[in-house]
């Protein structure tokens, strides 16, 4: 069993929601990003989304895609990230890592290449965000070859044919999307988003985890009621952009256990 579906077996045996927390590697500085992982962890993080930087980044709102910028100003590169995998792996062999990004970097490496080298550092799962599934075939046969997890996206616009598609295709849980828009978006509609929730769970018995819109506590606690995770990006990527290192790691750290204990909640 996967890393993935181990953690999430553990959780559903313990009736307690995934916190999946959502960091830019390479952002502010190459040498954060290891160490800031590691504090989201022990402060109450369950599956690390471990952004790829890439300079035209399509459904990421304003704050990430700077995020991504400083990475890439900063040198941080594909490869890199990787490297940042198999440094986080030396102290951690439990915490899911998926790799969130673009299908541009990935063809430039090519996929076996790519997939290989993400498997050998200690990539769990890939979110391709530009790769359809009806289009991810060959790639997900090579992921699959490497006993990796290909993670889809599904929004509010979904059809129910496409709901049905992603159901039987994903590995190691669906990504929910709860808004039409960007990441960081503030219009979060839980009511709407929680029925939505609810029709994708009865096709499918994958984890769904809820993304886009959560900031705080009651989001969180709203969604988690439904979900079986919650991920969160912008409301730790956004203090990199005015804060030093130190004070940004700080407030990331502090959001995760704001967010844990709204979760634990519910148990």
């Amino acid at each position: 069993m996967s890393r993935i579906a181990t953690r999430f077996a553990q959780l559903k045996s313990q009736q307690r929601k995934a916190l999946v927390s959502y960091v830019m590697a390479g952002d502010p500085q190459p040498q954060v990003t290891v160490p800031l992982l590691h504090q989201m962890v022990a402060a109450g993080v369950d599956v690390v989304e471990l952004g790829m930087p890439f300079s035209d980044p399509m459904a990421d709102g304003p704050v990430i895609a700077l995020a991504g910028e400083r990475a890439l100003r900063g040198g941080t590169n594909t490869l890199d990230v990787l490297s940042m995998v198999q440094q986080f792996r030396q102290q951690d062999t439990e915490t899911p890592i998926v790799l969130m990004g673009y299908l541009n970097p990935v063809e430039v490496i090519g996929y076996e290449s790519f997939v290989k080298q993400a498997h050998a550092s200690g990539v769990d799962g890939l979110i391709l965000v530009d790769l359809p599934p009806e289009e991810a075939q060959d790639f997900d046969a090579i992921l699959k070859q490497y006993d990796m997890d290909q993670v889809f996206l599904l929004a509010p616009t979904s059809t129910e044919e496409r709901i049905r598609y992603v159901a039987e295709h994903a590995r190691g849980f669906i990504y929910y999307v709860s808004l039409k828009g960007v990441t960081g978006a503030a219009s979060l509609d839980t009511a709407e988003a929680a029925a939505r929730i609810e029709k994708i769970k009865s096709m499918t018995d994958l984890p769904v985890g809820v993304g886009f819109g959560i900031r705080d506590a009651a989001t969180a606690k709203a969604m988690g009621s439904v979900a079986d995770a919650v991920i969160v990006g912008t409301a730790f990527v956004k203090n990199f952009e005015s804060l030093a290192p130190e004070q940004a790691v700080s407030l990331a750290v502090n959001k995760v256990k704001e967010l844990r204990a709204a979760l634990d909640e519910l148990v």
